[in-house]
């Protein structure tokens, strides 16, 4: 049974030291309550266990960079009009975590790559994003883009739409719990990078519920190969989320293998 005070708690969670400033979205915490607190006999060992999964979904936004100073220089290297200053603070950006930093020195050749498999697209969702939209300088997309990002934490989103205006696209970046509500925005390509596993921490089996319900074309899964030490190899067990996600479905895939990373480019066959 779900306890009768689930504002409150979610309430004195949010309002922590940890999380007041990050601006999470209350579905996220009643989502967490009502799959953990059926789980547990005591109401302590429920209240542990939502804090522990909350925690590894927002660990990411620990510690991110000074926003209001990154959009200062972002708008800096945009007046310059030089488009290698727009570049040097983008990679500055996509430097301050571990998921978009190990892409750096694979800018030039990786978006080619997933278009040669896709097409290039005129709209895309980025879901999850982090820090990934920075990486725009190097996507080579059409002007008129329309580049919806989805992401948790309101100061990074506001420094993506920042970006996003300075390169006269319409500020599209949203903030959405992504697994609650899924985007029922069409689009040509939809990015999902190095999230899906930890998609399977919070909820056991979501992924395939929540790709059947994307409105994409192409579905682009990007995961893993090795943990961040480069000691253990995690292709196999990456390989069984994504087919085990889509075990019955008739939807082609092509893997794109990069260092460190595999990205599973899907097909989605509509009915």
């Amino acid at each position: 049974m779900l306890p009768s005070d689930i504002p409150e708690i979610v309430e004195e969670i949010l309002a922590s030291r940890k999380y007041h400033n990050l601006s999470i979205p209350a579905e996220t915490l009643t989502d967490l309550i009502s799959q953990e607190w059926p789980r547990h006999a005591r109401r302590s060992d429920a209240l542990q266990a939502i804090r522990r999964k909350l925690h590894n979904i927002i660990a990411p936004y620990l510690g991110d960079p000074d926003y209001p100073a990154a959009q200062a220089a972002l708008s800096a290297a945009f007046a310059s009009g030089q488009p290698d200053k727009v570049q040097g603070v983008c990679r500055q950006l996509l430097s301050a975590h571990a998921s978009t930093r190990e892409r750096l020195p694979l800018l030039e050749n990786f978006y080619p790559r997933l278009w040669q498999v896709t097409g290039i697209p005129r709209t895309i969702l980025d879901l999850a994003c982090a820090l990934h939209p920075f990486g725009l300088p190097w996507m080579g997309l059409p002007a008129d883009v329309r580049y919806h990002a989805y992401d948790l934490h309101q100061p990074r989103l506001d420094c993506i739409n920042h970006f996003f205006t300075l390169q006269n696209l319409p500020p599209l970046a949203e903030k959405r719990d992504i697994l609650v509500s899924p985007p029922d925005v069409e689009t040509d390509v939809a990015f999902f990078f190095k999230e899906a596993h930890r998609f399977e921490q919070r909820q056991k089996g979501c992924n395939r519920a929540f790709w059947l319900s994307l409105k994409v074309h192409w579905l682009l899964v990007s995961l893993p190969s090795e943990n961040l030490t480069g000691r253990r190899d995690l292709a196999g067990q990456m390989r069984r989320l994504v087919y085990g996600a889509l075990e019955g479905l008739d939807w082609p895939v092509t893997e794109l293998e990069f260092p460190g990373e595999i990205v599973f480019c899907i097909q989605k066959i509509q009915t």
